[in-house]
């Protein structure tokens, strides 16, 4: 056991997080400089997935789009098993202040993440292709299915109304430089698969992480509910990634899906989306959108906290695996 902890060192990504949400809380981003580092952290995120489309050979990128097995099995649990908990979930409006129920409600109709999921897919040795095209299917499909659950789901006091350029965003800053990376890649394929790029998945998280952790303490969101209701919250987002996570994975199995599919239905089916979340959010709720957020905002964090060391757990046990095989 000493032996174990003199040789144990931290995973790189978790502390990227907790350092995020350090900063964040010691020095939230504000005005000019927030949105610059918007820019920034929309930058990185394109940059991550040009490299994505650069590394991918283009047989397995059609690979991704033709299984559609994977892509129904995620949207499914986007959309129907994570509804279904929010119902059953319904009793918490006695417990948590008015509006948070809501709120947990609303987290569990938004669509999945695209970025973190692909991210954590690629850290674990998963199906990345597969994962890019389900999480950002999810997006896209979101527009629409998101607030019609909502219509159908939640006491809205208003007409829906969804602005497209949520669209727009999401094939501008993902799917875009995606197939650059794709046209390029008999050019870029060697920058892209260098050692040095490597960190660019963890880095732009953690910027995702600070830039969302920031709009929370500035909007001063985390001071306008009790902190008993925010200990059930990140309780109750724990446990509801824990057992999606293992729900998922328990399913993919059963359904006969190989390791790496499994690892894209496990991240991409357990994550709900904040940079999509918020703004249809917004739209939706309009003014009203204040505390509804808030488990939104907290899941977000969880979730990426969680999936992070199982992704880095995931990856080492891949390539002890691979190395193995090789010796």
């Amino acid at each position: 056991m000493l032996q174990r902890l003199r040789t144990w060192r931290p995973d790189p990504l978790i502390v990227l997080i907790l350092v995020a949400l350090a900063l964040a809380i010691a020095f939230p981003a504000r005005g000019a400089f927030a949105e610059g580092f918007g820019v920034a952290t929309k930058l990185a995120i394109a940059l991550l997935f040009f490299l994505y489309g650069a590394r991918l050979s283009p047989r397995e990128a059609l690979d991704g789009l033709r299984h559609w097995r994977l892509h129904l099995t995620i949207l499914a649990l986007t959309f129907i098993a994570f509804p279904l908990l929010g119902l059953a979930l319904r009793p918490l409006d006695l417990v948590l202040s008015p509006g948070l129920y809501l709120g947990v409600l609303y987290l569990t109709l938004v669509p999945s993440t695209v970025q973190s999921s692909v991210n954590f897919t690629s850290i674990a040795r998963g199906n990345v292709a597969g994962a890019i095209v389900s999480a950002s299917a999810s997006n896209l499909l979101g527009i629409v299915i998101t607030p019609v659950l909502v219509m159908l789901l939640m006491a809205t006091g208003g007409g829906v109304r969804v602005d497209g350029s949520v669209f727009a965003d999401i094939s501008l800053q993902l799917l875009l430089p995606f197939a650059i990376g794709q046209l390029t890649r008999r050019w870029t394929l060697r920058l892209a698969a260098a050692k040095r790029t490597r960190n660019v998945d963890r880095i732009s998280i953690a910027m995702v992480v600070y830039a969302a952790f920031s709009e929370g303490m500035v909007e001063g969101i985390w001071s306008t509910v009790p902190m008993t209701d925010l200990i059930v919250l990140c309780a109750l987002s724990a446990a509801v990634v824990e057992l999606l996570l293992r729900a998922s994975g328990a399913l993919a199995r059963r359904l006969g899906f190989n390791r790496a599919d499994r690892i894209a239905i496990q991240f991409c089916g357990s994550k709900k989306s904040l940079a999509t979340g918020l703004p249809m959010a917004a739209v939706i709720f309009g003014g009203n959108a204040g505390v509804i957020i808030l488990p939104l905002m907290i899941f977000h964090q969880i979730q990426l906290m969680m999936c992070a060391w199982y992704a880095a757990r995931w990856g080492r046990e891949a390539e002890a695996a691979a190395a193995g095989a090789a010796g």
